[in-house]
């Protein structure tokens, strides 16, 4: 069963038979939304390209990135599926995947950060049905849902954190919008969330 995470809400990681997650996938889906007035229309809608990244700390200190440039973590735990240009699923299914393996994480990585930019520079103003999920790759149930609402003059977001609590994880919603085309531009304000 999925729960829908309003922002600053955390969930625990731990699957209900209290064993622990092993593989976990963060996807992300989004849709141009449509243009308005009647030239716009005519138009059609814009391709938006949004990506996601997912930035590993250990502590406060910066440890690696996985995004559209660098697909797979320098340990191999971290493994994005690649870039989609255009988005569209938006209504369930995921344009971007990064594959987040815990077990494999080196010990000394605490936290795995999940943010999203526009690097065409659009807006979320016209971005729709954009969300965040976190799914168990080992049986494909969905655990976690996280829905951007509200648009905005931004473009980019810090959508969640995937952290260590314990012997397990803790996943946390964040959605603090910032602006950004690409990771490095974000990292000043993921630090906050550190």
């Amino acid at each position: 069963m999925s729960v829908n995470l309003s922002k600053g809400q955390q969930i625990s990681l731990s699957k209900s038979d209290g064993g622990a997650l092993t593989v976990v996938r963060m996807g992300l889906g989004w849709q141009a939304a449509p243009r308005k007035g009647f030239f716009g229309k005519l138009a059609g809608n814009r391709e938006i390209d949004l990506d996601a990244s997912a930035v590993l700390f250990a502590g406060q200190q910066f440890v690696d990135v996985v995004f559209f440039q660098h697909l797979v973590s320098n340990d191999g735990s971290v493994r994005h599926t690649g870039d989609n240009l255009v988005g569209g699923a938006g209504q369930g299914g995921d344009d971007e995947s990064i594959v987040v393996d815990l077990a494999r994480l080196p010990v000394h990585v605490d936290g795995v950060v999940f943010t999203v930019n526009s690097f065409t520079g659009q807006t979320f103003e016209e971005v729709q049905n954009a969300f965040c999920r976190l799914v168990d790759e080992t049986n494909g149930q969905e655990l976690a849902r996280y829905t951007l609402t509200g648009g905005g003059p931004h473009t980019a977001q810090i959508m969640a954190k995937v952290h260590r609590a314990g012997t397990g994880w803790q996943m946390s919603a964040i959605g603090e919008p910032t602006s950004g085309r690409t990771f490095q531009d974000l990292l000043p304000a993921v630090a906050r969330h550190l």
